[in-house]
């Protein structure tokens, strides 16, 4: 004879979180300087000698405060040549502090910077804006030949116009942030009632202004400057294309920010750039500031400028590149 037994319940454990991770990120976050380092690194990523450079410190001790971040999670570094670079993580490790890591960098994000230190900063973003112009400025002969050694338009441009069919309705106006020679203006021109070329390299806004004047294109205002520039004139955008410009750029996320503030309500900014890669050579022979981005990267520059992540496309190129295609929408939808 079989004797039924009453199946026991068994206690559902509750989730165990790691109280040494959780004290190591507070106290990590707790500490004053360390607090306006994560505001400092909140969109830009800075080297060891840059953040010296913007606090006054010694770089033993920078060092020091850079290790204990990181150690909670709360900064990822990345190589960029001889250089380390640290920006904000925005992803913990560790899946059950990711809420409280966003309460932290949500509250770091309120309070105000020190001024000193804003001046600081400025300073820095213009030397590296400054030598960014000087290098196309002296090469814009030699601009045409040095994209092509990673990515030529003529291997990628179709994709790049197929994606601005599918992704907005063409009417009103565009506008195009570093247009290199001009050729995605044509289309833009063709599709748009009126675009807006803008550039801060005099040579290179030249260079573009003189083949979109040989291809008829009439409906082009050329404007140099950068996005600033373009706030202060109080421009809006149907689309806004970014097209091979932030990896040369040495401030993306703050261009992201003005473009995302450029756009009419249901604008659309279209992004295309290389994805993360090690071929340091690009740095002298191309002017690139940055090698490529992680998708995850734009991702989170879009979301904290309040766009909306919509479709992406990536290519790879005979070369090894890869190209990431990307739409952010600043309405609440995107096709």
């Amino acid at each position: 004879m079989t004797t039924l037994r009453p199946k026991l319940a068994v206690e559902e454990q509750p989730e165990t979180l790691d109280t040494a991770a959780i004290t190591a990120l507070c106290k990590a976050a707790g500490d004053p300087l360390r607090m306006q380092v994560l505001k400092v690194l909140q969109q830009n990523a800075y080297g060891v000698l840059e953040l010296c450079q913007v606090f006054d410190i010694r770089q033993s001790a920078m060092s020091h405060h850079l290790k204990i971040l990181a150690n909670a999670g709360l900064v990822a570094t990345r190589r960029e040549g001889t250089t380390i670079f640290y920006r904000r993580n925005p992803r913990n490790g560790k899946a059950e502090l990711q809420q409280l890591q966003q309460t932290l960098f949500t509250s770091i994000d309120k309070a105000d910077l020190d001024s000193a230190l804003e001046e600081h900063l400025k300073q820095i973003n213009a030397e590296r804006a400054a030598a960014s112009v000087e290098f196309f400025n002296r090469n814009v002969s030699r601009f045409e030949e040095n994209q092509d050694l990673i990515a030529s338009w003529a291997d990628y441009g179709d994709s790049v116009e197929s994606f601005l069919d599918s992704s907005i309705e063409a009417i009103g106006t565009a506008i195009e942030v570093g247009p290199g020679y001009g050729q995605f203006l044509s289309k833009l021109s063709a599709s748009f009632k009126q675009v807006v070329a803008l550039d801060n390299s005099a040579e290179m806004l030249e260079q573009c202004q003189s083949r979109a004047n040989q291809q008829g294109l009439e409906n082009i205002e050329f404007i140099l400057g950068d996005t600033t520039v373009a706030q202060q004139r109080g421009l809006k955008a149907d689309c806004l294309s970014l097209n091979m410009v932030l990896h040369h750029n040495p401030a993306p996320a703050e261009i992201i920010a003005h473009c995302a503030s450029l756009l009419s309500p249901q604008g659309l900014l279209l992004v295309t750039d290389l994805c993360a890669h090690d071929q340091e050579w690009v740095k002298e022979s191309c002017g690139d500031f940055w090698l490529g981005f992680e998708p995850e990267e734009l991702t989170h520059w879009a979301n904290l400028a309040g766009l909306v992540e919509g479709n992406s496309l990536y290519l790879t190129q005979r070369n090894g590149f890869r190209i990431q295609l990307r739409q952010f929408s600043a309405g609440s939808t995107v096709n």
